[in-house]
């Protein structure tokens, strides 16, 4: 309700949100739009509980996320959201099974249970015989699928999606928004995707259209796809 977030920059206040109010509803599949520079990260960021607006509020499940102390922010972070990332950010030293598996470890879930569970999730984006490899073994559009992976296996109940398509070839990129539209549909979880890109925007059953760091008023639905 009513974000804002400023920053201040070479003696100068940037509105980067300027007033922002929406809903997002459980299972709820939506997409933000807009180019770069109005306000699109900034608004993840405070939707993933990784910032605080300057004023205004946001509300999970009813609740002021600004009364959440450090560890109820990162229980948050950890059980009630999952990312998605347009750079992967796999770590390159572990296989694909252990990347899935590692928001389970700050958890505390036991070992073998982890293990169940991230190759649980690797079949589920259709990765169960690339579990013991690591990222730089791995397409772009597979370590998407990892990364997806990794968001899931917690279970959340949604999913932030920054750009999830923006480093991959055109193919790949409609192959992972068909995967995400496939589980937000199979799980019931709420699907937000930032983009940039109208044709990612229209898979959403409805859109925010962002221009500097106001809504800009649409009519109802998504956007029409346009050809990538």
């Amino acid at each position: 309700r009513d974000l804002e977030r400023h920053y201040e920059l070479g003696g100068e206040t940037v509105r980067a949100l300027d007033g922002v109010s929406f809903d997002i509803e459980r299972g709820e599949f939506v997409a933000i739009i807009g180019p770069s520079g109005s306000g699109k990260s900034t608004l993840m960021n405070l939707l993933g509980a990784l910032d605080r607006p300057t004023t205004g509020e946001i509300r999970f499940r009813g609740r002021d996320v600004a009364t959440f102390d450090e560890d109820e922010l990162a229980d948050l972070r950890n059980r009630r959201i999952g990312f998605v990332f347009q750079s992967f950010h796999l770590l390159t030293r572990m296989t694909a099974a252990d990347n899935v598996a590692l928001p389970l470890v700050y958890r505390g879930v036991p070992r073998r249970e982890r293990r169940e569970r991230a190759e649980a999730a690797l079949d589920a984006v259709g990765l169960g015989d690339h579990m013991h490899h690591r990222p730089n073994e791995l397409s772009g559009g597979q370590q998407q699928r990892v990364a997806i992976a990794r968001a899931l296996v917690g279970e959340p109940e949604m999913l932030l999606a920054d750009e999830p398509t923006g480093n991959l070839d055109t193919a790949t990129g409609e192959d992972v928004m068909d995967l995400l539209d496939a589980l937000h549909e199979q799980r019931g979880t709420a699907l937000v995707v930032i983009t940039h890109d109208t044709y990612v925007a229209g898979k959403a059953a409805r859109t925010i259209q962002l221009r500097d760091g106001e809504i800009v008023p649409t009519g109802p639905g998504p956007l029409a796809p346009t050809a990538p």
